[in-house]
């Protein structure tokens, strides 16, 4: 044990960021804007497109059976 009691424990240092702040950024032109929009729009589809084929595979898979399953 180092001998320090717990009520002894020196002052601790003020934390210190390990990175310095990221500089500010350039706003962006409204072509950027547009292109950024665009290209969230093709990602939010292509995942909406997604989903909706997982689930009709599910389905596919599942069956008329499911509809024959004691309630």
């Amino acid at each position: 044990m180092s001998g320090v009691l717990p009520d002894e424990r020196p002052e601790k240092a003020v934390h210190q960021p390990s990175r310095p702040e990221a500089p500010e950024r350039a706003p962006l032109t409204p072509e950027e804007v547009k292109r950024r929009r665009a290209r969230n729009l093709a990602i939010a589809l292509t995942l909406g497109a997604l989903c909706v084929l997982f689930y009709a595979v599910t389905i596919a898979r599942l069956g008329v059976n499911v509809l024959n399953r004691p309630l």
